[in-house]
């Protein structure tokens, strides 16, 4: 199955100083939790539901670093390019490097790197369903005073009508592009853009994690954040390292024999009032009520991962994607079953076969079955099996309150 051309660009700008972080790095290539700034904002872009090609717009003398940087990324969608002197003009340098076949643009800011997933792929909903810019807000809680040039206070003002804007933000590609033509003055973000061409721009609703990073306090703030999720995270382990523990598993040379890894993931349905998709085996399930996870809850996917990642000697999927990555909430399961594929044939391994079994009363996996087995299988590059069985109303899935699966792997050195 091939898979097509991505139809939404991430625009992510990284050609920044970051002087007012007072580092001796540019600030994109911080570190947060053994990972660059970057790192984090791509990543969280590479786990949207739509596949999107990104565009990573930094400093000319910078290149060459950035793309040493991401060069284990497992997409090649990633572009590389030469920003600006201002913000403005790195944008626009990124727009010139979209695909022809991409319809929604994204762009965001590197210095918001804990940005989840979920909120990329929001603004990409709004901007379709609206068919107008859409920029992520929180409200703003704090009394706002307007003050002089010394400093006197003048007036407050009513924060009924203000907001605090984040990144990503998203427009319609003919409409962002034809609004930076005509723009002759710098603005501070995206929608001031479109707003001074005269395109709407609507507000949605922002998160928390999304904060600018400018100050030595904000890297302060990100780090507490970032460590403040649940499990250990190899990932976040330096790259040197962790190439060092991929290295050793592929020098042990000990096993000759197929290895067989098994998998288990549960989870239930999310609460009536909740607006959540249902994701099966890869695949989207209409009319059905999801699942409540950090990502997106497809069991079948991630009791493959971890069927793989056991099968590999790699550990589960919590040690390699825990829940301490907060822009990974709502990532879709197939990032993570190809993240987890790149990672099993780094270490060494190719992949003989996988089978899945997904306990549940819904959805009706069968009626889909050829559907899901040929995109799991296409992502794998080996044969996938899956069935579907009930408990004969015993048990949580028996009651409907949630679905379960298991999975089987087996992996084989490579030749």
């Amino acid at each position: 199955m091939m898979e097509s051309s991505p139809d939404v660009a991430v625009v992510i700008v990284a050609a920044g100083s970051g002087t007012r972080l007072g580092h001796p790095t540019p600030k994109a290539f911080v570190l947060l939790s053994g990972r660059t700034l970057l790192e984090h904002a791509v990543l969280a872009a590479l786990g949207m539901r739509h596949k999107p090609q990104v565009i990573v717009v930094v400093a000319p003398e910078h290149i060459d670093a950035t793309r040493q940087v991401l060069a284990g990324a497992s997409t090649p969608s990633i572009v590389v390019t030469a920003g600006a002197s201002t913000r403005q003009g790195s944008v626009a340098r990124g727009l010139d490097r979209v695909s022809a076949g991409v319809r929604t643009v994204l762009v965001h800011d590197a210095a918001r790197p804990l940005a989840p997933t979920h909120l990329f792929d929001e603004v990409v909903a709004a901007v379709r369903a609206r068919g107008r810019g859409i920029v992520p807000a929180l409200d703003v809680a704090d009394t706002i005073k307007r003050v002089n040039g010394h400093r006197a206070v003048v007036a407050t003002v009513d924060r009924s009508e203000l907001v605090a804007v984040q990144t990503p933000q998203g427009f319609p590609r003919d409409h962002l592009i034809a609004a930076y033509a005509v723009a002759h003055e710098d603005y501070t973000d995206d929608a001031a853009v479109m707003a001074a061409a005269g395109h709407p721009v609507d507000v949605i609703a922002g998160d928390p994690a999304a904060f600018k990073i400018t100050t030595p306090a904000d890297l302060r703030r990100a780090m507490t954040w970032d460590a403040a999720g649940d499990g250990s995270d190899i990932m976040n382990v330096d790259s040197d390292t962790f190439s060092r523990i991929l290295n050793t598993v592929s020098a042990d040379s000990s096993v000759s024999v197929p290895r067989v890894g098994t998998g288990v993931d549960s989870h239930a349905f999310a609460g009536e009032a909740e607006d959540v998709p249902l994701w099966v085996a890869g695949l989207h399930w209409p009319g059905h009520r999801g699942l409540s996870g950090h990502s997106d809850g497809d069991v079948a996917v991630h009791a493959i991962c971890d069927a793989l990642l056991a099968a590999s000697g790699l550990g589960d999927l919590g040690s390699n994607f825990g829940t301490a990555e907060p822009q990974l909430r709502g990532a879709a399961g197939e990032y993570f079953l190809r993240e987890t594929v790149a990672r099993t044939r780094a270490a060494g391994y190719r992949i003989g076969n996988v089978s899945v079994q997904v306990v549940g009363n819904l959805p009706k996996v069968a009626s889909r079955r050829v559907e899901a087995q040929e995109l799991l299988a296409s992502i794998l590059g080996a044969p996938v099996n899956i069935s579907a069985t009930t408990t004969d109303g015993l048990g949580f899935t028996g009651r409907g309150e949630g679905i379960a699966a298991i999975a089987t792997a087996v992996v084989c050195r490579s030749s």
